[in-house]
């Protein structure tokens, strides 16, 4: 599959979540970005923002499975997972899939599980594969995790511990509509065409693949290959974190920045690429030494800091990308 070609199926599945999502333009392109580049995205916003009904759009876009978890306290990791039963007909035991055996899941309120449960999502969110009683089943394709959170409700919830949350490629918030935006949700509200229930696939499960293979051959100068080591080492270096970017953030701000590369329709990656997603990829991967410095915008504010401080390559060292 050319570049183009994932351009015009990007614009499509834009086009169609755009029916019923009203805005939210950026953040649509970022949750494409993820899904292209085989990342799990973690969607932390107040209720009521349109979390569920955006995975639930994009899922329909594709055409693809889907399955929602409501992750609770007695949530158990056989619940996710799926279990081996004793089948009395034919005499042997019969494995039961779970629900994380699914194109796309949503993982909804992920930080009110327990910890046990939650890192039964840590083998299958990178490895593609669900281990059960010593067996190991592999995942289909695509499969990408949207788990969303409540930021601000601490009651009954357990933290995300930082290996999963390195797991997740893009950390974003949808945020309240505007007052234009806001009026065309009351319009629709109020409209007797439920355009939601009638939302078609525009790509196919094979264009998915098609897509998460092709846009890998977007080309990367080694010059920003570097630009992004050092943008992670600086992190690393920084005196009020306590950890930094690992080599799993920086192999995500790479597949991440070519994916965006081929959304815009280009085969080759710009300076302004990484700029643009840095703050969504890194931020959540950094923790303050401090942390009453671990506030929401913090660790957004200071990658900015480290980037503005970073020489970007110039026009002429990145000639050859471009041709």
């Amino acid at each position: 599959m050319e570049v183009k070609q994932i351009q015009v199926l990007a614009n499509e599945l834009k086009h169609n979540v755009g029916r019923v999502i009203v805005g939210k333009e950026n953040e649509i392109e970022l949750l494409l970005t993820a899904l292209i580049a085989s990342g799990h995205v973690l969607l932390e916003d107040v209720p009521g923002t349109g979390k569920t009904l955006l995975a639930k759009t994009i899922s329909a876009s594709m055409g693809c499975t889907f399955q929602r978890i409501q992750f609770t306290p007695d949530l158990l990791t056989s619940d996710l997972t799926g279990i081996h039963f004793y089948n009395q007909k034919e005499g042997e035991f019969n494995f039961r899939p779970g629900p994380l055996f699914a194109n796309l899941v949503l993982a909804d309120e992920i930080n009110r599980a327990t910890p046990r449960t939650q890192s039964s999502l840590l083998e299958c969110m990178e490895e593609r594969q669900i281990s059960v009683d010593g067996k190991t089943h592999p995942l289909g394709r695509p499969f990408i995790v949207l788990a969303t959170q409540n930021p601000i409700d601490n009651q009954g919830t357990f933290p995300l511990p930082e290996a999963q949350m390195d797991r997740f490629m893009i950390r974003m918030k949808l945020g309240y509509p505007s007052t234009e935006e806001g009026v065309e949700i009351l319009r629709r509200t109020t409209a007797k065409d439920d355009t939601a229930n009638f939302i078609q696939p525009v790509v196919t499960l094979k264009q998915i693949m098609d897509m998460q293979e092709s846009y890998k051959t977007v080309h990367i100068h080694e010059d920003l290959l570097r630009y992004i080591v050092n943008l992670c080492e600086s992190t690393r270096q920084h005196n009020d974190l306590v950890l930094g970017v690992s080599p799993r953030g920086s192999q995500a701000l790479v597949r991440a920045v070519q994916a965006r590369a081929a959304i815009y329709g280009r085969d080759y990656v710009l300076p302004d690429d990484i700029k643009a997603l840095a703050p969504y990829v890194l931020s959540h991967r950094l923790v303050f030494r401090n942390r009453l410095q671990q506030q929401a915008g913090r660790a957004e504010k200071l990658l900015m800091e480290i980037i503005e401080g970073l020489p970007v390559p110039s026009e002429d060292q990145l000639e050859s990308s471009v041709k």
